[in-house]
């Protein structure tokens, strides 16, 4: 739709540029004047009170009518455009992210909850993802490049895999309900996520016996169980960015409740 604009705009100023100098030359027109007519021209307005007296002037005209009506009009159409679709952008993101949020509320959080059990490296986390009311967009740069960065090493003996199967079963007409909204097929990333979750409770639903499993077993669990963790800290860091900048009392709770703040408590302090 941009780009669009642009080109538009371009061929506006064009014939803009050629029109307003063609009339100085062959009407002697002032430099306003010209630009007066040329555009009045364009948009059909007419006024009248200025017009060509020369011929080549009338088929400057002409040729400005022809090409700069339709293109002063799709100016005009193009930023119309732009702007509703700015607003409904807005509106479909406020939507995506109050999906968002219910995820993060009725089973993200204690996904993230379990899952840094397994993780070896979770100090790493703790140290980097202790998000404060204090942050602003830098500190969550800063932490977006220190996660791409992380190496996650889960050792699925360290955490309770049954425990984090049940977590998933108890919410399975969430994660039904969450794939199936329309509005979160255009997440991809959020979309991504959930089919990784569907993915991990399958694998770990299907075992009879988490407790006892061979290495290359658990190994492949413990891939499907990074894959999820690592989808799920990237939604959730977007997530805290987003509800910091539009809802503080989110946000507050949020901190509150960070998985990754061994210190956090629920309860508001000084």
């Amino acid at each position: 739709m941009k780009f669009r604009l642009k080109i538009y705009f371009a061929l506006f100023i064009v014939l803009l540029a050629v029109g307003s100098i063609g009339f100085m030359v062959f009407e002697n027109m002032s430099l306003t004047n010209a630009i007066y007519f040329s555009i009045v021209t364009m948009a059909t307005v007419g006024y009248g009170d200025i017009h060509p007296q020369t011929a080549i002037g009338k088929i400057l005209t002409i040729i400005i009518i022809i090409g700069g009506v339709g293109t002063f009009l799709s100016v005009v159409a193009s930023i119309t455009d732009v702007f509703v679709n700015r607003r409904e952008e807005k509106i479909r993101k406020e939507k995506v992210n109050m999906v968002l949020g219910l995820f993060f509320s009725e089973m993200g959080n204690d996904l993230l909850k379990h899952f840094v059990r397994f993780d070896n490296e979770v100090k790493s986390l703790y140290k980097n993802l202790r998000v404060s009311i204090k942050w602003e967009n830098q500190d969550f740069n800063k932490a977006y490049d220190l996660l791409k960065k992380h190496r996650i090493s889960i050792s699925s003996q360290k955490g309770e895999m049954q425990a984090l199967l049940e977590c998933m079963q108890r919410r399975s007409d969430l994660l039904l309900r969450l794939i199936e909204n329309p509005i979160i097929q255009e997440h991809e990333n959020f979309t991504e996520l959930l089919r990784a979750i569907f993915h991990l409770r399958d694998e770990l639903s299907q075992r009879t016996n988490l407790s006892e499993l061979l290495d290359s077993d658990r190994k492949h669990l413990e891939g499907d169980i990074s894959r999820v963790y690592k989808l799920l800290i990237f939604e959730w860091l977007r997530y805290l960015r987003y509800i910091k900048t539009n809802y503080g009392y989110l946000f507050s709770l949020a901190v509150r409740t960070n998985p990754f703040d061994p210190d956090a408590t629920v309860a508001v302090r000084d």
